[in-house]
């Protein structure tokens, strides 16, 4: 399946590369990262990742592809396809979507979720993902966040809290069982600069362990793929840049 959705994702780069600026409401971008972080855990710590995305939307509707390439192991470790509907009513907006995750090295899994953000000081939000695949359980991130013009710049700040509820692939307790509770929380900063039709990001984050978060994050850690020593840790510091392109 990981094959067949890079092939996808590959696909839609050649279109956007011949459609050009016709294909309103489109976008891509490419982040190198020096970590594959998802959610707290740490799935790639030996060297750079390469992270390019391709998205469409039209009338509200919104489909994409990102996948995540490993420098070190020199392979495509996922390939995930996201398919979406977004709105708002008065200041509140909302986002309903489908993912599909593929991965390389353990079973693909899916989930739905709906997003909910408000436009006041701060902009809370809280998105509710339920894997009704691998995961058999849900999963919530309430964050926060602030942008503000520095110069012509755009400097973004944020913080999150990522939630558990017996989702089995975020992993398992002390005891060997799912557990609901809290699970990480992250904090991260990042500038947007302009550069004619590219927007650059330079971006940093810290993701830590909470809770029963801790046992069930090490252990993915210590599992992963490409587990070393240093991948036995729940706190994480990682960053990179982004390249981002509207159509």
């Amino acid at each position: 399946m990981v094959r067949k959705l890079t092939k996808l994702v590959l696909i839609v780069v050649m279109f956007f590369m011949v459609s050009g600026p016709a294909m309103a409401g489109s976008s891509a971008s490419v982040d190198v990262m020096s970590n594959y972080v998802w959610r707290g855990q740490n799935l790639v710590n030996d060297g750079i990742v390469i992270q390019p995305a391709v998205g469409i939307e039209k009338d509200n509707i919104a489909i994409g592809f990102w996948t995540n390439y490993s420098t070190d192991s020199g392979e495509n470790t996922e390939t995930d396809f996201t398919l979406s509907y977004s709105g708002s009513v008065d200041r509140l907006s909302y986002e309903l979507g489908y993912i599909h995750y593929g991965l390389i090295n353990s079973a693909d899994t899916q989930e739905i979720y709906l997003s909910l953000s408000y436009d006041t000081i701060l902009s809370p939000y809280i998105t509710l993902y339920y894997d009704f695949d691998e995961g058999d359980g849900a999963f919530a991130v309430v964050g926060a966040g602030h942008s503000m013009d520095v110069r012509g710049y755009t400097v973004n700040c944020g913080a999150l809290v990522g939630i558990n509820f017996d989702d089995e692939v975020m992993g398992y307790d002390e005891d060997g069982d799912t557990f609901t509770g809290l699970y990480y929380g992250e904090v991260n900063l990042s500038v947007d600069i302009p550069w004619g039709e590219i927007t650059i990001t330079p971006k940093i984050a810290y993701s830590f362990a909470l809770g029963d978060g801790e046992d069930a994050i090490k252990a993915i850690n210590q599992n992963t793929y490409m587990a070393t020593s240093s991948g036995t840790d729940t706190d994480v510091l990682y960053g990179g840049v982004g390249f981002n392109v509207e159509f």
